[in-house]
């Protein structure tokens, strides 16, 4: 059996050509030598629509999903998880690089482990305001018309999204933005089956760590991935026993 990786948390653009280029030598390498690799949400630091794979603007967004399926046709195994900067990652990208794209929570079972991956975002609960605005652009009917607008002007618009974002969170208390505790049980409890040992892997709040949960008397585990920057990279691996943590070179 293979090895699978995590990652999550990338936020790649034209604006982070060092990321990018770490994660092209990570498909190239650790994740082609494992075989399975899923990206939990944010892969992109923002996502217009699956048009802009071929903006002329955004040269990267191809060379991204070419990269992406240079390590499928050698026989990867993908899955890819929107995140809330890419959350309309859709089928023509998923044709294109080859990914599956995954629903927010999935799961993963091997050899009576249960392996529970989201992105993160809708954990963090006590952010209400965040939580509305998860919802509305979550919604088919707003997501149908901001895709019918032109590529110049939704990308403007998700400029203007994201700058409103960093803004509002400059105002907002750290643990407001992080992962409640309820949330996250809630979601094991939802996910347990017996006899199958259960663990949380999730990105989005860039605050790596591992944290202990009792769900019904059983100790569970819950991964946070790190997110990317120009200085370093971090994966998960799952050796079907365990999981690791491993930094980049």
């Amino acid at each position: 059996m293979s090895d699978i990786l995590f990652i999550s948390d990338l936020h790649l653009s034209m604006r982070t050509p060092g990321i990018a280029g770490r994660f092209f030598a990570f498909l190239a390498n650790e994740a082609r030598a494992a075989g399975e690799l899923y990206i939990l949400g944010d892969l992109f630091e923002a996502w217009p629509g699956d048009d802009a794979i071929d903006d002329a603007d955004e040269p990267c967004n191809g060379a991204i999903v070419a990269a992406l399926r240079a390590f499928s046709d050698a026989g990867g195994q993908l899955g890819i998880m929107p995140g809330n900067r890419d959350f309309l990652l859709g089928e023509t990208f998923a044709r294109r690089s080859g990914a599956r794209l995954l629903s927010d929570p999935s799961v993963v079972e091997r050899d009576g482990s249960r392996l529970v991956l989201a992105h993160g975002d809708a954990l963090c609960a006590a952010d209400t305001d965040y939580q509305a605005f998860r919802q509305q652009v979550r919604d088919a009917a707003w997501q149908a018309d901001f895709l019918a607008r032109p590529l110049a002007e939704r990308k403007a618009l998700a400029d203007a999204l994201r700058l409103q974002s960093e803004s509002v969170k400059r105002d907002k208390p750290p643990q407001l933005m992080d992962v409640t505790t309820a949330a996250a049980e809630q979601l094991l409890r939802e996910q347990r089956s017996e006899p199958a040992r259960l663990t949380l892997i999730h990105g989005h709040t860039h605050r790596p760590a591992e944290h202990a949960h009792e769900i019904d008397g059983e100790r569970v585990e819950r991964w946070v991935t790190a997110d990317w920057s120009e200085a370093r990279g971090e994966y998960l691996r799952w050796d079907g026993k365990t999981l690791t943590r491993h930094a980049l070179p």
